[in-house]
């Protein structure tokens, strides 16, 4: 079974979330399974194209509009990712450093799809499956089978994968010639109230849609930023699919990028001697509960929410605790963790910007991770924490709420707190602070966690049963 990856972002060579994380790791483990699965995405000129080898297989061009593109295909030369990886690059279009951002980004995205299209009709490359991440490719399941220029392509099956609903790639309707020729009456197959809306098309026109957990799935139905009726009304191609971790590279065992492995048995003393390092490097009292907040600055995670959570447990109520947060994105947050930090420095500490070392030292030192989400669709530092010995402190929503059990509820082995709210959040910190500060449950709570099996292991085998459904 072949199957192709098509992203904008993959783990290590372009990340800005969780959907890097889930490319770097998911065609990894499904090829242990016998799928023969690669992922394609856009060259960026960043650190890992800089630093490796990559052989030009494939090159052409195709007209975008009136515009006249080049593109390129490389493959990694020596396939150290566990998979084959393929970047496309286009002069102009898909050569830059960052991600996102750019103002022609519809652009980009439209040129990628088609030299990705272009691409498999030159070198007659017909896979069984393509599995379409989010948005940014979300025109090609409609392009498979409604442009004239790949109709050899009709039969080729395709998952579109929803890492978040909130971002749908909306374009004017002067974009539309930009796109390969197709059948103009299909129009409506790509039109959600009056724009071209790729996230739609996508839905409307895949063979099936899945989204990174059950949880989120139910979510899409009711609050989809505005497509929750076209959820709804395709729900019977929907499936909800927990995303995993991969415990080759966030493992307290080998991690290479933690002061001191620990397991099981060593947890205790393990993250001892990793909160000591971060806390003497940031100046912190390591004798005092650590609790951490990783991420991005929007409000989708709450983080607007951080500097009013933090100066309630510091000032109001006084909690005997130092406090961490890693992470970037909306200035006027940045702005309020400034000054919250500048009330309280003997007790916080702050990088901002996003450091993947630190992140393991992080995950590593904590006692507490933080995540007051408004949307999550599945959420990964959760699980890195549990991995970690690390009690996650979470809103109840989406992935979080069916990854974190409560520990009231039996088998419990985190924190959940019902809305994304300050005084919720305060008191789900404040349980755990309890937990924290009580040794024996504290170890007890850290043997349930650091036992859990969130690996890609059953998540690869139900994407793979799924496959196999749509190929049947």
């Amino acid at each position: 079974m072949k199957v192709i990856h098509l992203s904008v972002e993959c783990f290590p060579i372009a990340k800005v979330g969780g959907l890097a994380d889930v490319l770097g790791a998911l065609p990894k483990y499904q090829r242990k399974l016998g799928i023969d699965a690669s992922v394609v995405m856009p060259w960026y000129d960043r650190k890992f194209t800089q630093e490796n080898e990559f052989d030009s297989i494939a090159s052409g061009s195709f007209y975008q509009g009136s515009e006249l593109l080049q593109y390129e295909v490389l493959k990694e030369a020596n396939d150290q990712l566990g998979f084959p990886l393929y970047l496309i690059r286009i002069p102009g279009k898909l050569d830059r450093e960052e991600v996102y951002c750019y103002p022609d980004e519809a652009d980009q995205w439209l040129s990628f799809q088609h030299a990705f299209l272009h691409w498999l009709k030159a070198d007659q490359l017909t896979p069984d499956l393509i599995n379409c991440h989010d948005h940014h490719v979300g025109l090609v399941p409609f392009l498979l089978k409604y442009s004239h220029e790949f109709q050899q392509f009709a039969h080729v099956k395709t998952l579109f994968t929803v890492h978040n609903g909130q971002y749908q790639g909306w374009m004017n309707w002067n974009k539309g010639i930009l796109l390969p020729g197709f059948d103009t009456w299909r129009w409506g197959l790509l039109d959600w109230d009056g724009l071209i809306n790729p996230m739609a098309a996508a839905v409307k026109c895949c063979d099936a849609f899945s989204t990174v957990s059950e949880g989120y799935l139910k979510e899409l139905y009711v609050d989809a930023n505005g497509l929750q009726s076209l959820f709804e009304s395709e729900s019977q191609k929907g499936y909800g699919i927990v995303n995993g971790i991969d415990t080759d590279y966030w493992n307290p065992q080998v991690d290479t990028l933690i002061d001191a492995n620990y397991d099981l048995n060593t947890v205790s003393k393990g993250k001892l001697k990793n909160k000591k390092a971060l806390c003497k490097k940031y100046k912190l009292d390591a004798s005092l509960p650590l609790m951490s907040f990783i991420g991005r600055f929007a409000t989708e995670k709450g983080a607007e929410l951080l500097a009013e959570i933090i100066d309630q447990l510091l000032g109001k109520v006084k909690a005997k605790m130092i406090i961490f947060i890693l992470g970037s994105g909306d200035q006027n947050i940045q702005s309020d963790l400034q000054q919250v930090l500048e009330k309280y420095p003997k007790q916080i500490a702050v990088y901002f910007g996003y450091n993947e070392s630190l992140a393991h030292q992080v995950y590593a030192a904590t006692d507490m991770l933080l995540m007051p989400s408004r949307v999550e669709p599945c959420g990964l530092n959760q699980l890195y924490a549990l991995q970690y010995g690390t009690i996650p402190v979470v809103r109840g929503i989406g992935g979080l709420k069916d990854t974190v059990i409560d520990v009231q509820e039996p088998g419990g082995y985190g924190i959940v707190f019902p809305e994304a709210r300050v005084e919720d959040a305060v008191e789900g910190v404040m349980r755990a602070l309890e937990i924290v500060n009580q040794g024996d449950l504290l170890l007890e709570i850290r043997d349930r966690e650091m036992k859990l099996d969130f690996s890609w292991h059953k998540s690869a085998q139900k994407y793979l049963d799924l496959y196999t459904k749509l190929l049947n």
